[in-house]
């Protein structure tokens, strides 16, 4: 948005007060319109989305405040600080990292002269936040597509015990959605590679991911700082310590790596044609030499948690979270009016609006919940899942006491919702539970709108289904005006400045409100059940994770 100059805002004060009476006695019109819940919630969006704010990224100043704003609402509501130290702020210490210029990739073969690849054209690197300077050498395996799992085995038959292993990114479409979203990580990919042995990753362009992300995007993207939290050390945390991922390949780059290959590369990138192809693990000619150093920066944010105590003397001890991203993406490039602001309304200012508004209802029940109840604000969740990460791995309540957790991210509320998509749902008891809520404000649960975007992987409750925690993740979905809604937003407002309180269509606080309803709803049932939430038996997370009730 256009700031005002101190001369010119001057003149608009001196010359305007019936202008100011206008705009003030418009405001009392708009707000006279809404219902007080409504009102309410609108209020949290506007003060959380105002320019004010800066897009709320984590780390910044702006974030802090934003922060602040919400321990203070989190006090107004009643709820206990459940922070550090008697606060509502859990410190997150956050670790910026990047390339200390673009690192180095060496092939050699017996024979033959050492081959390097260029950065940026053959390769781009990662950066390691655990280590400084950073050197490996090691011969290359290629497994296809890295996955091991759903009747899939891509290293059977090779031993990658000490070497790096080459494959291409994503997950065959067959998979089912939320299971190619875990298998589409590169985390997941990294740790199946750590239990095998392997000591490093290449990730390979593909003819698929070629159309959708060319490498000269992720050239580009590689050089932007990536973020972690920071160990007791000082060092970043890293989810998979013995496999680093070292980086990506292009179609040329892999070329130079093949060469003298059983297996030409020209062969496996026609093969890589058909999505989910499968592969003969191959160990490439002569060995990879890597080196990169890596900057890293440590930056403080918070997570902001207030509890309510359970009422059940049994039950008080196990915690059901409520969970919602309090960071956006900053200022970045001006859009076409000129607004640098990503002022993240929906993404996620109604969100956490939805969590006070859902603390306020639980407070003031004629019952209190029997489990207790955590309302969790966190940080740098646009950093890749950070900050509740942090949490997930320090919980303030104590290890093992969290039984569920239910996340509230951009919920598109620019439409009268019919029906609910709720990730997550079939993979425990709590999908009867979200089934019911549904119903009691008439609406039922639907699929996956966007199937292709891996967003099971892409939001904070992931981080607690990582620690066997049953967990959920709303949205409106996409009947009747839903998928036209959800298409809009994510074409012309989805990190972008647009994404503001004045946006076009509006936002229709009464759905917002709807979506505060059937979430509480979830909470309540969940808080108050006679069971603790259970993975279904043998399903594919909750034995992946060790979660109770899937052996």
């Amino acid at each position: 948005m256009l700031r005002l100059t101190a001369p010119f805002a001057l003149a608009v004060v001196l010359a305007g007060p019936a202008l100011a009476q206008t705009t003030a006695e418009k405001n009392a019109v708009v707000n006279a319109e809404l219902p007080a819940d409504q009102a309410a919630l609108k209020s949290h969006v506007m003060f959380l989305a105002s320019d004010a704010m800066a897009g709320r990224e984590a780390g910044s100043h702006e974030f802090d405040i934003a922060a602040q704003y919400v321990a203070a609402q989190f006090y107004a509501a009643g709820l206990k600080p459940a922070g550090d130290d008697g606060s509502y702020l859990q410190k997150v210490p956050l670790v910026s990292y990047k390339l200390d210029g673009t690192g180095a990739m060496v092939v050699t073969r017996k024979g033959a002269a050492p081959a390097s690849l260029v950065a940026g054209e053959d390769f781009t690197a990662n950066a390691n936040p655990a280590q400084a300077s950073y050197t490996l050498t090691a011969p290359v395996v290629f497994v296809g597509y890295g996955i091991v799992g759903l009747g899939r085995d891509d290293y059977k038959g090779v031993d990658v015990k000490g070497k790096i292993v080459a494959y291409f990114g994503g997950a065959p479409e067959a998979f089912p959605g939320e299971e190619r979203a875990h298998f589409s990580s590169p985390a997941t990919k990294a740790e199946i590679a750590t239990k095998r042995g392997a000591v490093g990753t290449l990730t390979l362009e593909s003819p698929i991911t070629a159309k959708t992300r060319p490498f000269a995007a992720m050239a580009v993207s590689g050089t932007r700082p990536r973020f972690t939290w920071a160990e007791a050390d000082g060092t970043g945390h890293v989810a998979t310590p013995a496999t680093p991922g070292l980086g990506t390949l292009s179609a040329a780059g892999a070329a130079k790596l093949f060469e003298g290959a059983k297996t030409p590369w020209a062969t496996i990138w026609k093969a890589a044609e058909v999505d989910g192809a499968r592969f003969k693990p191959v160990q490439l000619p002569g060995t990879l030499t890597f080196s990169a150093k890596t900057v890293s920066t440590i930056l403080m944010s918070a997570n902001v948690a207030g509890l309510i105590p359970g009422s059940d003397p049994a039950l008080a001890k196990e915690v059901v979270v409520l969970s919602a991203h309090l960071d956006h993406i900053g200022v970045g490039r001006p859009d076409a009016t000129g607004d640098t602001i990503n002022n993240g309304a929906l993404d996620d200012a109604v969100g956490v609006a939805s969590l006070i508004e859902e603390a306020k209802r639980f407070k003031t029940a004629n019952t209190k919940p029997r489990r207790s109840i955590l309302f969790l604000a966190v940080t740098a969740e646009e950093k890749g899942l950070i900050g509740s990460d942090y949490y997930a791995h320090n919980p303030t309540v104590g290890k093992g006491r969290i039984v569920a957790d239910v996340n509230l991210d951009m919920p598109i509320i620019t439409y009268k919702f019919q029906d609910v998509v709720v990730y997550g749902a079939q993979h425990s008891t709590l999908g009867p539970i979200v089934e019911r809520a549904g119903k009691a404000i008439g609406v039922t649960l639907s699929d996956d709108p966007l199937p292709d975007e891996g967003i099971f992987v892409r939001s904070d409750h992931y981080r607690f289904v990582q620690q066997g925690v049953p967990s959920v993740f709303l949205w409106p979905g996409a009947g009747g005006p839903g998928r036209a809604a959800i298409d809009a937003f994510m074409k012309d407002h989805y990190h972008k400045p647009s994404d503001e309180v004045g946006q076009s269509p509006g936002i229709d606080w009464e759905s917002g409100v709807r979506f505060v309803d059937v979430n509480y709803r979830i909470a309540r049932e969940i808080a108050d059940g006679d069971q603790r939430p259970l993975w279904n038996k043998g399903d594919f997370f909750g034995l992946l994770y060790d979660g109770p009730g899937a052996k």
